[in-house]
């Protein structure tokens, strides 16, 4: 007998009653995104592989090492998306969105791909639930977008959240941070890692995200960027932490917050949740106000955030969400029964009532006990000659009539006829 072949590791089926959760967590998000202006999106699964390299940036860890890349029948290098922001600001140039009222509200819940060490809740293929607003730098932008996030976490029963927020300033005003921390890592880098002390000059601030020990030693007494803000960049911090103490949304300075993507400016977040123990983060993001300059287009100031729809039902306390009920199980009386049985149930449908057939060639009891397991408000036993019982199992009676009349009478019965 041959091998069993099985879902490729840091991969995984996504079976029915887990999807239907994802189902009742896409519609919450829509019923909280929609409503504040944010338009459904979605991107290619893959994109030109230069478009990661130029706006993710060629020294994270998901560029140099966690993407999927490959060449097509015409030697073109593609990737299978790491992550939604970059994409979307390349659809936002293409497609001339800047010429619309700004900002340009955007959500998505796409699949996205990694290679990573799999572990709970952290997947190869994974979903993200999405948010961008490109074309403004107001303070209230991040408020908005950080206050939604906060919305739909509690809306879903993530337990335990904890917001950390912090600022890197602009661009320009950390060149001379940058320099003043590669000069304090080069000082101690003999207690560093050999991945901290390797990307030095190309990403120091990452050290701030080691888990090696000696690493994490170091950068407690490391020089903070928060207190090296620009004035312009501190009071566009000091605006948005304002607004969230307005809104009632509690949070913590992190002054070793950062993110693994170079694109990032000004205000950066996380949130966390108890209930995922050690890999905490559940959502997450921030300013990138030149990532779409990068790309292609003019400058554009832009802010988002994405969360992980596997560590959001991980981290969720909801109840497990039941299969909608049944209005009609159509059972055959015999298997003679078949043809009229399939009338009933193709008339139902089109009446738009959440109709079951039997197709398992259970006995009329089976059949029975089938549509209790579904709870089904009403069961038609139908004969081949269309002579039908139709039974009310929520008010235990039951009448005689021809297939043709069921329908009908359970849509007068309902009030819909």
């Amino acid at each position: 007998m041959a091998g069993k072949i099985q879902a490729p590791r840091g991969t995984f089926d996504v079976l029915p009653e887990e999807s239907r959760g994802r189902a009742a967590l896409e519609e919450t998000a829509r019923s909280i995104l929609e409503p504040a202006g944010y338009g459904r999106i979605e991107t290619p699964v893959f994109e030109g592989t230069e478009l990661f390299a130029r706006g993710v940036g060629e020294s994270t860890d998901i560029v140099q090492k966690e993407m999927y890349t490959f060449e097509d029948g015409g030697g073109r290098s593609l990737t299978l998306r790491p992550e939604g922001t970059a994409p979307i600001c390349r659809a936002y140039v293409e497609h001339g969105m800047h010429k619309l009222p700004q900002p340009a509200k955007l959500w998505y819940l796409s699949a996205f791909f990694r290679y990573e060490r799999a572990q709970a809740g952290r997947y190869r293929q994974f979903w993200q639930i999405g948010a961008e607003a490109i074309g403004s730098d107001d303070p209230a932008v991040d408020a908005e977008l950080i206050t939604l996030l906060a919305t739909l976490l509690d809306a879903v029963g993530v337990s335990g959240v904890r917001l950390r927020l912090a600022s890197l300033g602009s661009p320009q005003g950390r060149a001379a941070y940058r320099e003043e921390l590669q000069g304090y890592l080069r000082a101690n880098e003999d207690q560093l890692s050999d991945e901290v002390r390797g990307r030095i000059d190309l990403n120091p601030l990452r050290a701030f995200d080691a888990d090696h020990p000696g690493t994490r030693a170091v950068m407690e007494r490391a020089p903070r960027l928060l207190d090296s803000l620009e004035a312009d960049d501190a009071e566009h911090f000091a605006e948005v932490r304002g607004m969230l103490d307005g809104a009632g949304v509690g949070y913590e300075i992190d002054p070793s917050l950062v993110r693994g993507l170079d694109y990032y400016t000004r205000t950066v977040f996380e949130f966390t949740s108890d209930a995922l123990g050690a890999q905490s983060g559940v959502g997450g993001g921030g300013r990138y106000d030149g990532l779409v300059e990068q790309l292609g287009g003019p400058p554009t100031p832009g802010c988002g955030w994405a969360a992980g729809v596997e560590r959001i039902r991980l981290a969720a306390t909801a109840p497990p969400t039941a299969p909608p009920p049944v209005d009609l199980y159509v059972a055959l009386a015999d298997p003679a029964a078949r043809k009229a049985a399939f009338g009933v149930t193709a008339q139902a449908r089109s009446a738009s009532l959440a109709t079951h057939q039997e197709l398992a060639g259970r006995s009329v009891k089976g059949q029975l006990k089938q549509a209790d397991r579904l709870r089904a408000r009403y069961v038609a036993v139908v004969s081949a000659d269309g002579a039908t019982v139709l039974r009310d199992l929520s008010a235990g009676t039951e009448e005689e009539l021809n297939a043709a009349d069921v329908v009908v009478r359970i849509l007068r019965e309902r009030g819909m006829g």
